[in-house]
């Protein structure tokens, strides 16, 4: 087979019609172009994000929240442009975007509902921004920092280190804990259990203390103290304090604890366990049955 033979042959492939398509014929040669037309508009939205776009979004006092969002906006844009174009290439018409749109309504006839939710999802977390980069938050049982948004799922890095994947519809229909959101300033209540044989005002001078020498903790807010119940073997404190940092909420915790203890030891302050009385009865005496045989 000599040269032009093989010529013929691959360009009978390539205009090969496979399908016809809102009255155009597809071929292998169109698909060929439309996947190369996609990659480039990938790549350049690629070098326009990292070599351009995040250079000057650096040199502006802007969070890494709002900086993620535009990024992924300008990736977005990029991409439907790149797919606008890419059609053009291959002959199609979608005057007035008509025929994307169908295209998408056929697809979430055939059970891409839950793919179109997390795209709208992922599409109002950016521009609503109920959540952004960075935040400490709590889906259901899962407790983390927020690494990524994309157009499906979320990542959030757990506090033990484990990356979780979660829909982006679950923020939108499920009840969002955001500690970062808004006043970044959380609270919180230490409780703990005094004896009943200590000072009360040494308990409350104790702990108020315990909160002024901790660094996380806000002047103002002041810290309070209250006296909640009385217990079975204790009276029952609570400490309020309010921190500027949620990402110490865990760690500042464990320091007041240990600051408790070590301040109630200083001022012969007594925590108590648990106790219980136990009362012993003797039996009483079972009367004998007599024999009336």
């Amino acid at each position: 087979m000599d040269f032009s033979s093989i010529t013929k042959l691959i360009n009978e492939i390539l205009h090969y019609h496979l399908f016809e398509l809102n009255k155009t014929w597809i071929t292998p040669s169109s698909i060929l172009m439309f996947i190369v037309v996609v990659l480039l508009f990938f790549l350049f939205s690629k070098i326009l994000r990292t070599a351009l776009l995040n250079r000057i979004l650096n040199r502006f006092q802007i969070d890494q929240g709002t900086k993620y969002n535009l990024n992924r906006v300008t990736h977005y844009l990029i991409m439907i442009t790149g797919a606008i174009v890419s059609f053009q290439f291959i002959g199609l018409d979608l005057t007035g975007l008509a025929f994307i749109f169908g295209l998408l309504s056929v697809g979430i006839g055939f059970g891409l509902q839950n793919i179109a939710s997390n795209f709208v999802s992922g599409l109002i977390l950016l521009f609503e921004r109920p959540i952004k980069i960075g935040d400490r938050v709590t889906v259901g049982d899962t407790e983390g920092d927020v690494t990524a948004i994309n157009m499906r799922s979320t990542t959030i890095r757990s506090l033990k280190n484990i990356t979780i994947i979660v829909p982006n519809s679950d923020f939108i229909s499920s009840q969002v804990i955001n500690w970062s959101h808004g006043d970044p300033t959380v609270r919180l209540d230490v409780e703990v259990g005094v004896s009943y044989n200590s000072d009360l005002d040494t308990v409350i001078r104790c702990l108020k203390e315990v909160a002024r020498e901790n660094s996380d903790v806000l002047t103002e807010p002041q810290p309070e103290v209250y006296f909640t119940s009385f217990g079975d073997s204790s009276w029952n404190m609570r400490l309020l304090v309010w921190l500027n940092n949620p990402y110490r909420y865990y760690a500042t915790r464990s320091d007041i604890n240990c600051a408790i203890v070590r301040k109630f030891r200083e001022n012969k302050v007594e925590i108590p366990f648990p106790q219980r009385d136990l009362h012993v009865r003797s039996p009483l005496p079972v009367p004998l049955s007599r024999d009336t045989s």
